[in-house]
This record gives C-alpha cells, sequence and structure tokens, in this order.
C-alpha cells in the first residue's frame, strides 16, 4: 500500500475503532452489570415500542421487601443473589410475551401481555440459596393494564403501577406480594 492511501485511510480505521468503542459502551450503559436485565433508559425506549404495538399490554412494578435487612443480616453478596434471582424469575416469566428491567436498588420493571401474575408471585416468593442457605425473598408487585386508563401512556400507567405496589406493601406489611389493577 502507498503512503498515500495509507495516510487516507488510517483517519478512516480511527474513526471506525472509536465507533465500535461507543456502540460497546452505550450497550453496556444500558444494561444492568448485575441482572444483565435493561436499566431504566434501556427499558423505557423499548417499553414504549412494545406498549404501541400491545395495546392490551400492562406495566409493572417490583420492589423487593426487606431488602435492607436481608443485606444487614446476610451480607451484600445474599443481597446480590437476591437480586439476580428475581431478575431471572422474571425474565422467565415474561418470556415471549414481554421484558423486563432494573430501575435501581431493588426496583424491577415490566411490561408484558400475561394475565398470570399469581404465578409470578408464587415464582417471586421462592426462597433463594445462598451459600447452601435458603433466604427468604418477597416481592410487591404494582400492575396498571394499559387498556384501563383513560390515555395509555407508559408514564400514566407506570404512575399506577407504583401506586398500586405501594398499596401492596401496605397490604402486606411488608413481607408479601400483590397485584392491583386499576
Amino acid at each position: 500500500m502507498d503512503t498515500q492511501s495509507l495516510a487516507l485511510g488510517l483517519p478512516l480505521i480511527g474513526w471506525a475503532a472509536h465507533s465500535a468503542l461507543l456502540t460497546h459502551r452505550l450497550a453496556t450503559a444500558r444494561r444492568d452489570p448485575l441482572t444483565g436485565l435493561r436499566t431504566r433508559a434501556g427499558w423505557t425506549v423499548r417499553a414504549e415500542r412494545f406498549i404501541r404495538r400491545h395495546r392490551d399490554s400492562a406495566v409493572l412494578l417490583l420492589d423487593l421487601d426487606e431488602f435492607k435487612s436481608l443485606n444487614d443480616t446476610h451480607g451484600h453478596a445474599a443481597g446480590d443473589a437476591a437480586l439476580a434471582a428475581t431478575a431471572a424469575r422474571l425474565t422467565g416469566w415474561c418470556e415471549h410475551y414481554g421484558f423486563a428491567g432494573r430501575l435501581g436498588g431493588d426496583e424491577f420493571v415490566a411490561v408484558h401481555r400475561r394475565s398470570d401474575l399469581d404465578r409470578l408471585t408464587a415464582l417471586l416468593h421462592v426462597p433463594v440459596m445462598h451459600d447452601s442457605q435458603p433466604l427468604p425473598v418477597s416481592v410487591s408487585v404494582g400492575s396498571c393494564r394499559l387498556a384501563d386508563l383513560p390515555v395509555r401512556s407508559l408514564p400514566e400507567a407506570l404512575a399506577v403501577a407504583d401506586a398500586a405496589m405501594y398499596a401492596a406493601k401496605g397490604t402486606n406489611g411488608r413481607r408479601g406480594s400483590r397485584h392491583t389493577t386499576r
């Protein structure tokens, strides 16, 4: 290759490498490293598209009950195990019918087209094994069906699901899980 061709090609190679690096960083930023779930930004973009296509879908907000106590009693590795198990169970339940995300801390979110929330609740309450010890896990779930909203929007559905989740926490004394639909 002659010097002139090499001089013209180097900036293109540099831009291609830079673009690949930025694409990788963006993809990594949209995934939670512990659970592999989409983060808030990545989940929201995808959820907006999903609810436009699936007008009968529902939005869920989930929060692990007594998570601080679990971390304080059994250690952060146990807390991480509970978070990872919750994410895996939620992802498995959503399979082919929706998808989940992690908002941060012990809060998760999902959008789905399934109606068997009782099955999800049962899955989420199975103890998590950590260091050969079963850890009790409890999750409060709030749900909002988009069809029940006067204006079908993701922010409105999230607000209703959030209120339902906190109502479930209050009803369950932070030890159970229920779904509430508006």
